[in-house]
């Protein structure tokens, strides 16, 4: 236990130092991580052991990061991607594994070549997600398109891990065993491990689609945060585990379930509770691969190791330009496609270990492979650098004029509460063709809205990490219209602090909580009540008798009194409450006198105006 507590203290200090630095010195957080690993592994300071076993542990963070991406991709956008991910991913992975097999089988055998070829076909997933999240690349064409083959890429390990078995050369096998376990899929006949497959992946569509919903609801119902929490790191370990299970990518099966759940109300707050555990995995898992650069092999093997490593990104870019030639991609979205793809992976890693277990390739084959894949890694952030320093500086200027579009409709505005208030807003808001994104922490008002076609996202606003999911950082306003004054107040200051960007229009229980707003520096503030009230006194004096035009007019005048004096009354509301009595109604029987004196109108003359066209004058 204390050997354990030792190592994680040593990864986060060392975390805790190094990203910083590296933010500070503009090579991103990915390149932090890398560069801590190497000095404290055992090449350097020689501060921990067994990199291999915390690897293992840490490319959980992949997984994790897999499950956000699939929420943020409805099944309808996935749809709609469809071409770039079979076309421009499919074409990247069969080119690239026979430009790199073709080589060498000047040197293995056909199985080795192709086995090899395949492994370095793939690219690193999380440095390459992490670092357009980091660039705010992810949003563009060219980011789009990069994931489009990313994804692809991960969806081909799948059946890498089938065919591998399949490439043994009759080389002595491993100890291990792919599957194991409580149950080996291995062990049953090919049609039986078919289904299986098919079973686990239908079980995950059938859990998302219609079982997570009321299992959420009634762990929202319990208010307790922390089961939340727990309830969606057991939905990506269980996932996870199930796929390990039945032969398949974990990261597929959690990224299926992600695109399951993207309707669904409880998307942002599964995304808030997952993303700190994900970020400290990955970064952990950056860092373990830095510290497994083997100096020793590659200062014996320098010549060898280099060549391979220039070797595989020459030609991946190669290929990557080539497909974005194919699909007529601008020379700026081909550049950083290139970019971002020249480096190997971390599936690698697994892929390697098991071609080694089923016999396939050698530790002679593989060291130096695995070496010159996590160079690769290493060089992955400094290629984009490379590319945002120079590259894409020096872009034609007649290419600079067609800039990337970002779309962002839908995430201009975040709606919090979507009660009886914010729900007639919302509605105002949708016709008009602003659709924001509807925070509710009301898990049985959420079920009900959604029913009714509402597109509301559970989960608690005042917490930072559920607006970070909303789209806070990128958005332009912010709608409060929580009865809550607390709770109002909390998110104000929330935003005030962390997100200034933010324009801020909120509706107030009442005066009182208005005059706390303004002083907050809120400045578009609407009392719940007044403007009901105000219509609603308008119809009553027209019951009466009065005109209707007379009726709208005296409506219109008590409306602009009332705001006018709002200032003047918040200026003295607590200095001096005997004051503000006496000033409040100095003010109402001021705007009696001014309502009641004549206008010297003609008000018939007008009131035939204002029901011209009305058929039944």
């Amino acid at each position: 236990m204390e050997h354990f507590l030792l190592q994680l203290f040593i990864f986060l200090t060392a975390a805790t130092i190094a990203v910083p630095a590296a933010k500070k010195l503009g090579l991103g957080s990915v390149l932090g991580y890398l560069i801590a690993g190497i000095i404290i592994g055992p090449y350097v300071l020689s501060l921990i052991g067994d990199i291999e076993e915390v690897m293992h542990f840490t490319e959980f963070g992949v997984v994790m990061m897999l499950f956000l991406v699939g929420l943020e991709l409805k099944p309808s956008l996935l749809w709609q991607m469809r071409v770039p991910i079979l076309g421009m991913g499919g074409l990247q992975v069969v080119l690239t594994t026979i430009a790199i097999a073709a080589p060498a089988l000047f040197f293995l055998n056909w199985q080795q070549s192709l086995a090899i070829g395949m492994i370095l076909a793939l690219s690193s997933t999380a440095i390459v997600l992490q670092t357009l999240r980091e660039k705010g690349l992810m949003d563009t064409p060219p980011g789009r398109s990069v994931f489009s083959v990313l994804l692809f890429q991960d969806l081909a390990v799948i059946p890498m891990l089938a065919l591998l078995p399949l490439l043994a050369t009759g080389a002595a096998h491993g100890d291990g065993h792919h599957g194991g376990g409580l149950f080996d899929i291995q062990a049953l006949p090919t049609y039986l491990r078919i289904l299986v497959t098919l079973l686990a992946i239908g079980f995950i569509f059938v859990l998302g689609k219609y079982g997570s919903r009321p299992i959420f609801r009634a762990i929202a119902a319990t208010r307790v945060r922390e089961i939340f929490v727990a309830a969606a790191l057991a939905l990506v370990v269980g996932i996870s585990l199930l796929m390990t299970v039945v032969g398949l990518s974990p990261a597929l099966g959690t990224f299926l379930a992600g695109v399951v759940l993207a309707n669904s109300e409880y998307r942002h707050e599964l995304e808030s509770d997952i993303e700190p555990f994900k970020g400290l995995l990955l970064g952990i898992f950056f860092i373990s691969i830095g510290a497994s650069l083997n100096f020793s092999l590659i200062g014996n093997e320098i010549a060898l190791i280099s060549g391979l490593v220039i070797g595989l990104i020459a030609i991946k870019s190669l290929i990557l330009y080539l497909v974005g030639l194919i699909f007529k991609m601008a020379q700026k979205e081909r550049r950083l496609l290139t970019v971002a793809l020249a480096q190997g992976g971390e599936f690698a890693f697994v892929l390697f270990q098991l071609s080694k277990t089923n016999g396939v390739l050698t530790d002679e084959l593989i060291d130096p492979l695995i070496s010159a894949v996590a160079i690769s890694m290493f060089l992955a952030p400094l290629l984009f650098i490379l590319h945002e320093k120079i590259l894409d500086r020096d872009s034609a200027p007649e290419e600079q004029g067609d800039s990337d579009v970002i779309d962002r409709s839908g995430h201009k505005v975040i709606l919090a509460g979507f009660g009886r208030l914010g729900t007639d807003l919302g509605r105002l808001l949708i016709s008009a063709g602003i659709r924001p994104v509807i925070l509710d922490h009301d898990a049985s008002n959420v079920d009900v809205l959604r029913r009714f076609g509402f597109e509301v996202y559970y989960g608690d606003v005042t917490r930072l990490d559920l607006l970070e999911a909303a789209g806070a950082g990128d958005a332009e306003l912010l709608i409060i219209t929580i009865g809550n004054v607390d709770k109002a107040r909390a998110l104000v200051t929330l935003c005030q602090k962390h997100y200034p960007h933010l324009q801020i229009a909120l509706s107030s229980a009442d005066r009182a909580a208005a005059y706390e707003f303004i002083d907050m520096g809120i400045t578009v503030i609407k009392r719940e009540t007044f403007d009901s009230a105000l219509a609603l006194g308008c119809d009553v004096l027209q019951l009466l008798g009065m005109p209707t035009y007379e009726a709208h007019r005296l409506t219109r005048l008590f409306r602009r009194k009332d705001e006018e004096m709002l200032p003047e009354l918040h200026k003295i509301f607590k200095s001096d409450r005997d004051h503000y009595v006496s000033m409040y109604q100095k003010h109402n029987a001021e705007l009696e006198e001014l309502m009641l004196l004549d206008t010297n109108v003609d008000m018939e003359e007008i009131e035939r105006a204002w029901t011209a066209g009305n058929p039944e004058e």
